[in-house]
């Protein structure tokens, strides 16, 4: 493990909030795409990216679940992690992970000032993704991480995450309209931006069933770059359900227990171990044991998580039409029949005609907010929308007044879901008392 030391020469390195300040400070909307400006920021930092290994996983849908569920597996099979996802629930330090601990305070201060001083006579400076990335490497780097799971932020091809070496293994998660204006306007497109993680003589695992014209996409990448395609062997076979998680079979694997619910998180296990199948192939010891602790054990916050059972109280942060079916049927598996109230909010650049198409038959009530980003929907214009269902819809000032609002109208047996935006999961997550 590499020791910490700070790289100013005496000076005090940024607290973690001066961090997060300063990386905030580059926002990278309207940035020029490429990844010339990574890798010449890494290349000045001695390039700590080609120092690790990788699991790299790209998609529209599932990223965060099957990097979850991969993290969790490798720790309880002994293999010091890194673990880089987006976005954050609660607090900006759960986007960088060892081991399952979000980076501390001290230690994204120092690697931030040492990433800012080899980024500051820079001809063009780095985006915001791509500071937070190279300070990610870094810390994975003097850390000590045996294999990062490297979640993708937007598309893939042009991502800052793809300056890394050919990974052990390349995931391609779920594929839908999402990021249309930046990835183009189909799923072929979009397939296409995602596979181009696929790098030469790499193992590349893909998410089944994929939409029609998914797979020729990624088919012909991995035939490109000479790399071996590997899809899930079968469709998971549930055994039991409930509130609790769900009990599962999979390949000769028996009663495999996963604390995630849903149709869609057996497809994303499914994955899983498709993926430590080719990494114990090349070599990573990883025990049935830890298998089945791993998927037993992990928890995804905000992803269809029951915070109450009386009444039911559901958060999810999906926020597409994808999204959208998985909650859907969610609804119809866990509760069939049952008055489900809407407390929602959404960004205004989402699809969020079609996600609402999806979910108004099943709601009774809306109750909207405004998510606290910039390019958030009013929460008034948002009730105005939802009201030409025909079923009441009321905006609330806060996100706090929306979860009073909607369990106050609620009775004992009524389901109340927050759907719509990551950005209002954690705010309702607090209003529980949780904090990550």
């Amino acid at each position: 493990m590499i020791q910490w030391t700070d790289e100013r020469k005496g000076a005090a390195p940024l607290t973690g909030q001066e961090a997060i300040a300063y990386i905030h400070s580059r926002g990278w909307m309207g940035s020029r795409p490429g990844l010339a400006r990574i890798t010449e920021l890494l290349d000045r930092m001695g390039n700590p990216h080609q120092k690790l290994r990788y699991v790299h996983i790209a998609g529209t849908n599932g990223k965060g679940y099957t990097s979850a569920m991969l993290d969790a597996v490798l720790r309880g099979a002994g293999v010091r992690t890194g673990l880089y996802t987006s976005p954050y629930i609660h607090r900006f330090q759960e986007r960088i992970q060892v081991d399952g601990v979000p980076i501390r305070d001290g230690n994204l201060g120092s690697v931030t000032e040492y990433v800012r001083a080899c980024a500051q006579d820079m001809a063009e400076g780095p985006t915001e993704f791509e500071l937070l990335a190279a300070v990610a490497f870094e810390h994975f780097y003097r850390s000590g991480c045996q294999l990062v799971v490297l979640e993708v932020g937007m598309g893939g091809r042009l991502d800052a995450t793809n300056v890394i070496p050919a990974p052990e293994v390349a995931v391609i998660t779920n594929i839908g309209l999402d990021h249309t204006q930046q990835l183009g306007s189909t799923v072929e497109a979009i397939a296409g931006e995602k596979a181009g993680i696929i790098k030469a003589g790499c193992d590349v695992v893909l998410y089944r069933p994929q939409r029609p014209g998914v797979e020729a996409v990624v088919r012909g990448a991995c035939a490109r770059a000479g790399a071996v395609l590997h899809r899930p062997a079968e469709r998971p076979e549930p055994v039991e359900r409930s509130l609790d998680g769900q009990v599962f079979t999979y390949d000769g694997l028996r009663e495999l227990r996963l604390a995630l619910l849903g149709d869609h998180q057996l497809q994303n296990a499914a994955v899983v171990l498709e993926v430590l199948r080719v990494l114990g192939e090349k070599g990573w010891s990883i025990p049935e044991a830890a298998v089945r602790r791993g998927l037993e054990t992990v928890r995804w916050p905000g992803r269809f998580e029951v915070l109450q059972r009386r009444p039911v109280f559901v958060v999810d942060g999906g926020h597409n039409p994808q999204c959208a079916q998985a909650v859907a049927d969610n609804l119809d598996t866990y509760f069939p029949g049952r008055r489900v109230i809407l407390l929602t909010g959404v960004l205004a650049d989402k699809d969020y005609a079609a996600l609402y198409a999806i979910m108004d038959p099943h709601v009774s009530r809306y109750y909207t907010v405004t998510p606290d980003i910039r390019r958030a929907l009013d929460g008034g214009e948002l009730a105005a929308y939802l009201g030409r269902y025909g079923k009441p819809a009321e905006a609330c000032a806060s996100v706090e007044e929306g979860v009073r609002a909607a369990l106050a109208a609620a009775g004992p047996e009524d389901v109340v879901l927050t759907m719509g935006s990551l950005y209002i999961v954690g705010p309702v997550r607090e209003c529980f008392g949780l904090y990550e």
